[in-house]
């Protein structure tokens, strides 16, 4: 199970209803993209890091592991607007880039926090069936959860592949490196459509009929915790624009 999942099952709002949860995080993203960057990101921010090390209870250590794979797309997309391309010389340094890089990266976090928020305390199982209720077809919601699963699945059976050829001094040359790298995307492709065919056998041994149907745990809507939730998106709302 990969880790933020597996996270999400251990937290206190675990058992929340995942609208809830939804609604505070997702308000609080609308709030990191739409308000000014500054001094939004920087309050839409600290309050989702304030919930994740709070009611939560998530470590910082953990925090930090699961933004920061994320965050590499952050620093790709915030480093290009600190150059310009043209002229004499060809490529320059671009001050007047440095605001929109600010503010680029100050939304993105501020939105991955809030991201967060929702995953680490949101398991996937508890979130997809959900959606169906609100009109997304179902097969949109099995594929999806069948390709974050595959997802992990492959990347096992890669750290499994790469450890035996580790084991055997495959990573000895560049030479024998990139032989264990070909053999290694070979051997994954293989799996992978074998892993597939027996995946579909088994679902049509299984009587499938376009839906896989799963038995879902109600869990009543807190009206307080709506409340407050929107209270506080309101509340960074208001104090977001009063200092701007």
């Amino acid at each position: 199970m990969p880790g933020l999942d597996a996270l999400a099952h251990t937290t206190p709002w675990r058992l929340r209803h995942p609208g809830e949860k939804a609604l505070l995080a997702l308000g609080l993203v609308g709030a990191a993209v739409a308000l000014p960057p500054w001094p939004g990101a920087p309050i839409v921010g600290a309050v989702a890091l304030a919930i994740l090390l709070g009611p939560l209870r998530l470590r910082p250590g953990q925090v930090l592991r699961a933004v920061r794979a994320p965050m590499a797309f952050v620093v790709v997309g915030s480093v290009p607007l600190l150059v310009a391309v043209g002229g004499d010389p060809l490529v320059r340094w671009a001050p007047e880039g440095l605001g929109q890089a600010a503010a680029l990266a100050g939304r993105g976090t501020a939105a991955l926090l809030c991201l967060i928020l929702f995953a680490a305390s949101t398991p996937l199982a508890d979130a997809l069936p959900r959606l169906e209720r609100l009109g997304v077809p179902a097969a949109v919601t099995e594929v999806a959860a069948l390709v974050y699963r595959l997802l992990f699945l492959l990347l096992e059976t890669a750290c499994t592949v790469r450890e035996a050829q580790a084991g055997r001094l495959g990573f000895r040359s560049w030479r024998t490196t990139y032989r264990c790298v070909a053999s290694q995307a070979a051997a994954i492709f293989v799996g992978s459509f074998d892993r597939a065919r027996r995946l579909e056998q088994g679902l049509a041994l299984r009587g499938y009929t376009g839906s896989l149907r799963v038995q879902v745990q109600e869990r009543p809507l807190s009206v307080p915790f709506v409340v407050a939730s929107a209270a506080l998106v309101a509340a960074v709302v208001a104090t977001t624009l009063v200092l701007a």
